[in-house]
């Protein structure tokens, strides 16, 4: 007997999705539940699990091919599985019967093991042609992160490519685009040329806000069991402007301006797949441990390709800090429906005049770029000062002032 394996449903607005990578070839024995096969949409990456146990009879799409929900994949014979369940044991030897003991404990140690990898490690042992057995894991109770698996290869084996030799030793490369990334690049240029976008500059003093997270930080830590970062406290500056200039927290709709009642922060996140926006979902109702959980959370699955769609749904206004890169300037680009997006960057000890005397302090460049069509250069500039503001003096944020 038979088994179809067939593609999940796929997330709404998303009519079909390329075979991503096989964990599996035909022959190998599948256990019920085990992930077969990765399935990319043009938000997430799907797992695909085994229904039943037994062994892989077929595989009918191989990686690259586009598939739709409900699509027959694969085809499992359970067969097999059944025969040997049914078999009389053989009374073994002597010999033989360390054989099954050993057979036992390795596929227990195996089973173990994949149980505790992540998805993006998975993908990562299979390219790299590693044991996971031998692969220490850094994550939450050891769990095997991506990572854990390329700092601990020695020689990795880099994944086939297609190489075009032009000219003695001169190399081409030519890899597909992934979905995602054709995905991406499809929004940020229907971005550029559907929106009036202008970015206005400016700059923070973030010494004051430097000075809390230095004092506080072990406080915080034992209370909250998290870091406090800067990230929330330009969340919480974001929300407040927001509330004073509704404006930059609409969206347009046809020929009308969409006023949002609630304030969705989307926070820029590269992953290995590529730029990624999760959305923290009511953040005016977050104080700073909160804000800088949820983001620990959206990005670690971010990092192993667990971000669902709804996860990636909405958002009205979003947050990128090019920073942790080392940017110092950029202009960053509108994720719509959204109407303005802030970009922060590296902080660095310039020289600045305060009280009329010449300090040393951190300072960050701000960016922030807006749809021309429904917000004015005024409540643009009035907008990225009041956030400035806020963070220079972060006891307005607590007294709301």
């Amino acid at each position: 007997m038979v088994t179809q394996v067939k593609v999940p449903m796929l997330p709404e607005s998303v009519a079909d999705a390329t075979v991503s990578t096989w964990h599996k070839k035909v022959g190998d024995h599948v256990n019920r539940d085990e992930n077969l096969v990765d399935i990319e949409t043009d938000k997430v990456m799907l797992e695909v699990p085994a229904p039943v146990s037994g062994v892989l009879k077929e595989i009918l799409h191989p990686t690259g091919a586009t598939v739709g929900a409900a699509d027959v994949i694969a085809v499992i014979d359970v067969a097999n599985e059944s025969a040997a369940a049914k078999a009389p044991a053989e009374k073994p030897s002597a010999v033989k019967e360390e054989k099954p003991a050993a057979i036992t404990k390795e596929t227990k140690s195996a089973a173990a093991t994949k149980e505790t990898l992540s998805p993006s490690a998975r993908r990562a042992v299979g390219e790299l042609g590693v044991d996971a057995n031998n692969i220490t894991g850094s994550g939450k109770d050891g769990r095997i992160t991506k990572q854990d698996v390329v700092s601990q290869t020695k020689a990795p084996a880099a994944p086939a490519v297609n190489l075009i030799q032009t000219m003695g030793d001169r190399a081409e490369q030519r890899v597909p685009m992934t979905r995602l990334r054709k995905k991406i690049a499809e929004r940020l240029l229907a971005s550029q040329q559907s929106a009036a976008i202008l970015t206005t500059f400016n700059e923070v003093n973030l010494k004051a806000v430097s000075d809390i997270r230095k004092q506080y930080q072990e406080k915080f830590v034992e209370a909250h069991g998290i870091k406090l970062g800067f990230m929330s406290f330009f969340v919480k500056a974001a929300v407040e402007a927001l509330k004073r200039f509704p404006v930059v927290n609409a969206s347009i709709d046809g020929d009308d301006i969409v006023y949002h009642g609630y304030f969705d922060i989307g926070v820029a996140v590269s992953s290995d797949r590529g730029l990624v926006v999760p959305i923290l979902r009511n953040v005016d109702q977050l104080n700073l441990a909160g804000i800088e959980k949820a983001i620990a959370e959206l990005s670690t699955k971010a990092r192993n390709n667990q971000l669902t769609v709804e996860d990636m749904t909405g958002g009205t206004f979003t947050i990128s800090n090019g920073g942790t890169f080392g940017s110092l300037m950029s202009t960053p680009i509108l994720n719509p429906p959204q109407s303005a997006i802030l970009g922060m960057h590296k902080i660095e000890d310039r020289p600045v005049v305060v009280d009329g005397q010449i300090v040393i302090r951190p300072m960050m460049y701000l960016a922030m770029s807006y749809d021309h069509r429904i917000i004015d250069g005024r409540e643009s500039v009035t907008f990225l000062r009041t956030i400035k503001e806020l963070l220079e003096e972060p006891a307005r944020l607590l007294l709301d002032i």
